[in-house]
């Protein structure tokens, strides 16, 4: 009688070479993925009572907060941008960005009962966090396009250009940078649980080392380099000269941020695979 040999669908082993990272295995836990997003956008709100439109309503109150503040007070040039317009630029993309990395920094904390029962490829977290808070950056997103619509085609104050085409670009930059900074220090926090607090008060400072509230144009000019050096600058500079039509936005910048970004996704990528096989134990 012949031998049938198994054969085995999944082969889960301790140890791999640091830079093994199965992208197909990712690939066939795409339901997963699909499930997790459902988890996200759909369930959460289903127990708010504005549901989505919390969407809409945390952009434009911090949109007048920022008016106020910024643009009343503390007289802040907008490069001749109504100040309505160029906040909400600003906040839209950094909104985006600033939850991706925060929710993805305590991705093993936050699922450490997860992990511990059921095998699955731990990029797949992640990899879900940045992917649903891009359906809550879309509708935040028409809420500005239709703030563009008016100021250009009512006002006429604003003129976009061809740049705009490249948002799609400029998305997965965000989402990258999000992604790699995101698990490197998710795989820190395994160990170092209060550099959670520390990231949290970091996002605050960042966003102000950041041209969110603040053209580059008005910063002093011998410290217009230091801001430069930011990778996200180059993005929110483009995105502001794509659908604003003004700012000082230089191709260049964005050549920087891609290398720079390109390089953290991949050692975050790393760093996270590493501290993956064994995380359980301190987390």
């Amino acid at each position: 009688m012949a031998e049938h040999k198994q054969q085995w669908t999944e082969e889960i082993q301790s140890e791999h070479s640091l830079f093994h990272i199965n992208l197909k295995e990712v690939w066939r836990y795409r339901d997963l993925l699909l499930m997790l997003l459902k988890r996200d956008f759909i369930t959460f709100y289903k127990q708010t009572i504005l549901g989505p439109l919390w969407f809409f309503v945390q952009p434009v109150l911090t949109s007048l907060i920022y008016i106020v503040l910024f643009g009343q007070v503390a007289k802040l040039s907008t490069d001749g941008v109504p100040q309505l317009a160029f906040y909400l630029a600003g906040i839209t993309i950094w909104n985006y960005f600033s939850e991706s990395l925060t929710k993805t920094s305590v991705v093993f904390q936050a699922n450490a009962s997860i992990f511990g029962k059921v095998y699955f490829p731990r990029l797949i977290m992640p990899l879900s966090i940045v992917f649903s808070n891009l359906l809550k950056f879309a509708i935040q997103f028409s809420l500005f396009l239709a703030v563009v619509l008016y100021y250009s085609l009512v006002k006429k104050e604003i003129h976009p250009n061809l740049w705009v085409a490249f948002t799609p670009v400029l998305i997965v930059m965000m989402a990258a940078f999000a992604l790699g900074l995101g698990m490197l220090f998710s795989s820190m926090t395994t160990k170092y649980k209060d550099l959670t607090f520390l990231l949290n008060f970091g996002i605050q400072l960042y966003m102000y080392a950041t041209p969110v509230v603040y053209p580059i144009s008005a910063m002093p000019v011998k410290y217009q380099w230091i801001v430069a050096l930011n990778p996200l600058t180059g993005i929110f500079e483009c995105f502001r000269y794509a659908y604003l039509g003004t700012g000082h936005f230089n191709p260049n910048s964005l050549v920087y941020s891609t290398f720079f970004i390109l390089f953290l996704l991949v050692f975050g990528t790393v760093v996270f695979n590493k501290v993956e096989k064994d995380f359980m134990d301190t987390v």
